[in-house]
């Protein structure tokens, strides 16, 4: 098979390959390197089948690859999609970008949850497949083991995402609003109290002369923000929207799994993370639901409910570079039967967008 990758300088795209290299992937096809604006330039990579970079534009290059795994978001795939299936070719169309999630024409991948859909789809001519939201992605991974179980009535998550969801450039304003914040703090006499420090960095996060805001708009560091993405609808942001329609077309079930809470940005680098709120459809124990949950997938990783735990093993900090989904604060609460509440923490940068594009590649060569 001839795989053309679009988009592998970026974030996803680096992690993607890296993850391939790793799996040993290209072991099972032929990598052919494309570029949207550095076409003609020597490959930097030795196991990539051209010495020379391709023109991602070029649909005649295009056409003769057998599948296409594109990171290089929805503006290209509106700019190459439809021509390039419009001028004959057969290929497999593998995404990460958001764009084709809902059309009927894809499939959304999380082959830990729904490679049974995956294959049938494969093997029914689908095409087209498409990685599923970072949120929804984790989310399911997470709850896994009540999923399966049909046991969720509805969840509303509240999400905290990283700054490197937003993208390369918005993960490097992060750092530098660090810096700033941290500058501020050196340059005050030895003699300020801690409150005089504050008012001070308050005072430059206030301006955006002093403060670096130009990809998020506004502070990050040290602060947050409590809205991703645009407006769907009055008061809801397509972030927001996203969960229970991709939730939903992940599990492909006519009776739908509820799912509506808030998005929002705060100030660390990489994974994001959620606190759900669950209802389920029985009164279970907490050890039975402590149970399903680590029945689920074999990356969930089970942390118990007490301080020392959940500081050590369910934060960023902890699981940052690895496929690990922790899974933690679990309790029954106490303002209506059949509820429960679960923290949990994931890479978006692997379990929500790269590895799940990889692993749909090998079901399709598995399938073919």
């Amino acid at each position: 098979m001839k795989l053309g990758l679009v988009g592998w300088r970026g974030m996803v795209g680096s992690v993607l390959v890296e993850r391939m290299l790793a799996e040993k992937d290209f072991d099972h096809c032929t990598p052919f390197l494309f570029t949207t604006s550095q076409a003609g330039q020597a490959s930097p990579y030795e196991w990539a089948a051209n010495d020379t970079l391709l023109d991602a534009y070029d649909f005649n290059a295009l056409m003769e690859m057998d599948a296409l795994i594109v990171t290089q978001g929805s503006d290209y795939t509106q700019k190459v999609y439809e021509d390039l299936y419009q001028k004959g070719w057969q290929g497999y169309w593998i995404d990460a970008a958001s764009h084709l999630r809902m059309d009927n024409r894809s499939e959304i991948v999380l082959d830990p949850i729904n490679a049974n859909l995956i294959k049938d789809a494969i093997l029914s001519g689908t095409k087209t497949f498409v990685g599923g939201n970072c949120t929804v992605s984790l989310m399911l991974m997470a709850i896994d083991g009540l999923v399966r179980r049909d046991l969720v009535e509805w969840i509303i998550p509240m999400t905290y995402q990283a700054a490197s969801g937003a993208g390369a450039k918005s993960m490097a304003e992060l750092i530098n609003q660090m810096g700033s914040i941290y500058q501020t703090k050196t340059q005050a006499s030895p003699s300020e109290n801690i409150l005089a420090i504050e008012k001070q960095i308050t005072h430059n996060m206030q301006s955006e002369e002093r403060f670096p805001q130009s990809e998020f708009g506004v502070p990050l560091g040290g602060s947050l923000i409590p809205w991703i993405d645009s407006v769907k609808a009055p008061g809801l942001s397509k972030e927001e929207w996203k969960a229970e329609v991709e939730t939903n077309k992940i599990l492909g079930r006519e009776a739908s799994i509820g799912v509506d809470g808030l998005c929002v940005r705060v100030g660390t680098l990489r994974c994001h993370s959620q606190a759900l709120t669950l209802k389920l459809k029985e009164d279970l124990s907490v050890s039975e639901v402590e149970e399903y949950l680590k029945e689920g997938n074999e990356w969930v990783r089970y942390v118990e409910n007490s301080p020392e735990a959940s500081k050590k093993y369910l934060t960023p900090a902890s699981i940052s570079g690895g496929l690990d989904i922790a899974v933690g604060r679990l309790r029954k609460l106490s303002v209506a039967p059949n509820m429960y509440s679960i923290f949990t923490v994931g890479d978006q940068l692997l379990w929500g967008a790269a590895e799940p594009l990889r692993r749909v590649l090998r079901l399709v060569l598995s399938e073919k």
